[in-house]
């Protein structure tokens, strides 16, 4: 049984609850990490969620994204999920953002980070059955059709907005 940090608002961690509580629950306010993968051409790299998963089976979503492991760090959870969902191994991450996303069946404080890779990649078959780069347009004509996790779909105009923003930095 996986024990997941219960955090406040703020990220201090204020007690511990199993992965089934916090995913029944959305006041037991649990960590998660996503790394958005970008290559050179400013196209973002999003997996399809295997058919297995418990939640948004066959969704396309973040290029990583995974609860953090009780008393890790954000940087250090978001390296091990690179690792393990794409084979990518990098000595740190910078953070870009934090924020809370909030449903109907939980509530995560997410921190993500920004990588530019072109790969390749190997993906984690249990975890991810496709994967591939797509344009800003692309994702845009795909999100009314519902392609998407409602998490990204959420997520999705922030990261634009930060690429477009920090993109002259690279």
């Amino acid at each position: 049984m996986e024990i997941f940090d219960i955090v406040n608002r703020d990220g201090r961690v204020v007690g511990q609850a199993s992965r089934e509580e916090c995913h029944r629950n959305p006041a037991l306010i649990h960590q998660a990490v996503h790394v958005v993968v970008f290559n050179r051409q400013g196209e973002l790299f999003l997996q399809k969620r295997s058919e297995r998963k418990d939640i948004q089976p066959g969704k396309w979503d973040t290029s990583v994204g995974g609860h953090l492991q009780q008393g890790e760090s954000p940087e250090v959870g978001a390296r091990r999920e690179l690792e393990e969902e794409l084979g990518i191994r990098v000595p740190q991450l910078e953070m870009e953002y934090r924020y809370l996303w909030e449903s109907k069946i939980e509530t995560e404080l997410i921190t993500t980070f920004f990588l530019l890779h072109e790969g390749p990649f190997h993906l984690q078959a249990e975890e991810i059955s496709d994967g591939r780069f797509w344009s800003f347009a692309e994702i845009e004509r795909a999100l009314p059709t519902g392609f998407a996790t409602p998490q990204f779909q959420s997520e999705f105009p922030r990261i634009k907005n930060t690429w477009e923003t920090r993109r002259i930095r690279i």
